[in-house]
């Protein structure tokens, strides 16, 4: 993905996150959105096969592209089939719809989790799923000990709704990107089977995970009933996710997808974009993350103040900031907590906009409202001014 960036970032580029300033050289210096793995673009191969897909009517079944898509993805994910959807919440949705047959049946995950916090509400307000929150330990891990109390408390009561599904997130990005072991991932499916639940596996990064535990996919969705794949992440594509499971249970995610409105047309265009993101995957992750462990700690950008963004829209500096932390995967960032972390409160000074970007601390699209104290001045915490300076002597307070 930072390679991606990378190539977006030279000059003649229409990306809208690379965006240009010159320092008082005259030199021109660019400055590349690190907000998320989202906000990449295609490349010229991915265009190609995009403009070259053979296609059909893939809600008919007949788009071959989709199924050869659909095929290599089974195959990677160690699944018996997948079936593609337009995004990743889609595809957790179905997930969940698909476990919890009942009105009223509990699903259990991390209050922290992107299913839980990030899509809506929507197990409440369409599945009808009830979903009980638990507490997330630093590493994106549940408590299992608490996991087992909870999936005990309904096993068998006329009193509590009953558990059917357990969702964990891998990597977890509120915990800054966090893997989670496959012990850890086996002991989980252990005790959810003994209690009658399933496990969803939420694998909107899953090949990031796989990459830093130098294991394939499949050794992570194993100890899991499903999982959901995100294709326009770390592999680029710019549209799609896919869900993975058994034969019977991706029989009746297709009736699921269709009365969500996913079913799609001449769904190959976006089935080939993918495809590429798949073959180049090996190559171009590895890179992702050796880049992400060499990008410089938080420095200057931890020190910035500004609201805490929600969902995969990251506060700015996250990126350096998980990328410090030897979080995976560094590029997406970290989704924020509510509230963000005590030095967003810090109190603010106002410093020059064009020196703040001078001295590499913020990208210009994330400066929205909250940052600004002015036309051309940017809050900073007061005692970054200093660190600003030493970065770049221009850096100075308006006035």
């Amino acid at each position: 993905m930072l390679r991606r960036l990378a190539r977006a970032a030279v000059p003649g580029s229409r990306a809208p996150w690379a965006r240009w300033s010159r320092n008082w050289a005259g030199v021109p210096a660019q400055v590349v959105d690190l907000r998320s793995d989202t906000v990449t673009r295609p490349g010229p191969a991915m265009r190609r096969a995009m403009a070259q897909a053979v296609v059909g009517d893939d809600d008919y079944g007949e788009d071959p592209t989709v199924h050869e898509l659909q095929e290599k993805a089974a195959e990677l994910l160690g699944v018996q089939r997948t079936l593609l959807v337009p995004t990743n919440t889609m595809a957790n949705l179905i997930s969940v719809m698909g476990h919890c047959r009942r009105r009223g049946s509990q699903v259990l995950l991390g209050q922290e989790c992107h299913l839980h916090v990030y899509e809506q509400g929507g197990v409440a307000q369409i599945a009808g799923v009830h979903s009980q929150p638990l507490p997330d330990m630093p590493h994106g891990t549940l408590d299992l000990d608490e996991l087992e109390r909870a999936l005990t408390r309904g096993f068998g009561s006329s009193y509590h709704p009953v558990c059917e599904l357990v969702c964990l997130e891998n990597t977890h990005s509120s915990a800054g990107g966090r893997v989670l072991p496959i012990d850890y991932l086996r002991q989980v499916r252990l005790l959810a089977h003994t209690h009658g639940a399933r496990v969803h596996l939420d694998g909107a990064r899953l090949m990031n995970a796989a990459v830093a535990l130098r294991v394939p996919p499949a050794r992570l969705v194993e100890h899991c009933d499903s999982v959901s794949f995100c294709l326009s992440k770390g592999l680029g594509a710019p549209v799609g996710a896919l869900v993975g499971g058994s034969r019977d249970f991706i029989e009746e995610a297709w009736r699921l997808r269709k009365a969500l409105g996913g079913g799609m047309r001449q769904a190959g265009v976006l089935a080939a974009a993918a495809l590429v993101g798949l073959a180049e995957a090996e190559e171009v992750l590895p890179k992702d993350h050796e880049n992400a462990q060499r990008t410089p700690g938080p420095g200057i950008t931890r020190l910035l103040c500004g609201p805490c963004h929600r969902g995969d829209q990251h506060s700015a500096g996250a990126g350096v900031w998980a990328a410090s932390r030897r979080a995976v995967p560094a590029p997406a960032g970290c989704e924020r907590r509510r509230g963000g972390s005590d030095w967003l409160c810090r109190e603010r000074v106002a410093v020059s906009l064009d020196g703040a970007l001078r001295a590499g601390c913020v990208a210009p699209r994330r400066i929205r409202s909250g940052h600004r104290t002015g036309p051309e001045e940017v809050g900073v915490c007061a005692e970054a001014v200093a660190a600003l300076r030493r970065r770049d002597p221009g850096v100075r307070r308006p006035g």
